[in-house]
């Protein structure tokens, strides 16, 4: 009778054991199911990259290439009598005009990025629109060059989440800036070199023209002082991250964790 009773007893106990166990591993699929939705239910912030988070110091030159006179050759000898290479964002209407600037640039060794072909607006801009801009601009940038572009800087830098992914699409990669020399303004070199040299940290890129009044007097000196200040400088291919990484709300590309 002990034994029966014994057995009964563990029996009782573990049938109690199996359910509670049971209800727990449901609930806690039910609980990892819904955290897992959640997370994916998170949006991706699809912005720009306006500068990138990093304690060296660090940042990359670059200019638009819009339209009209230029002074782009006399940029590029500034840029070989410093030993710095830039990033230059090539509008194709330009590149039509200024062939041989174009392979000038390339062949110097700096970088080349898509402006799109013709600086449409951005504000009401159709991704089919926007998938064909890119494509010309990239194809007349191809013929020159023979080289693909992997950035793309939006006209006038307007954008929208839609427009980020359509670039995406395309496989390029779309770049900001977060110091603007503001130099199409030609409000003086002095007010240029000073707005620059202000804004500059670690991972900075800096936004100059090439058609610009004043940009051949101040970019050797910003450059120098730069230099002084302990800067280097890179191409924008050479300052952003390449995977592992996210955008936040500023434009600021970090390291995962």
């Amino acid at each position: 009778m002990k034994i029966v009773f014994f057995t009964t007893i563990s029996k009782k106990l573990i049938t109690g054991i199996c359910i509670t166990a049971g209800m727990l591993i449901i609930i806690s699929s039910f609980l990892l199911s819904k955290y897992v939705i959640s997370v994916n239910l998170v949006e991706k912030n699809y912005s720009p990259i306006y500068s990138v988070e990093t304690n060296e110091k660090k940042v990359a030159i670059t200019f638009d290439s819009t339209w009209g006179n230029n002074n782009t050759i006399e940029i590029l000898n500034i840029l070989d009598k410093e030993g710095v290479k830039a990033t230059f964002f090539l509008l194709g209407k330009w590149v039509d005009e200024f062939p041989e600037e174009t392979k000038e640039i390339y062949k110097r060794g700096n970088e080349i990025g898509n402006h799109s072909d013709s600086h449409p607006s951005m504000s009401n801009i159709s991704a089919e629109r926007l998938t064909k801009e890119i494509t010309l601009g990239d194809e007349k940038l191809r013929k020159l060059t023979g080289s693909n572009t992997k950035l793309f800087r939006f006209p006038s830098g307007e954008y929208n989440k839609d427009l980020v992914q359509v670039v995406e699409r395309t496989r390029h990669i779309a770049i900001q800036w977060d110091v603007d020399s503001i130099d199409w303004k030609e409000q003086g070199a002095d007010i240029e070199f000073n707005r620059v040299i202000k804004n500059v940290k670690p991972g900075s890129i800096i936004l100059f023209h090439n058609g610009a009044k004043y940009t051949t007097e101040t970019l050797p000196k910003i450059i120098e002082n730069l230099k002084k200040e302990g800067y280097s400088f890179v191409t924008v291919s050479e300052l952003i991250y390449k995977d592992n990484y996210s955008i936040d709300h500023r434009g600021v590309q970090k390291i995962n964790n």
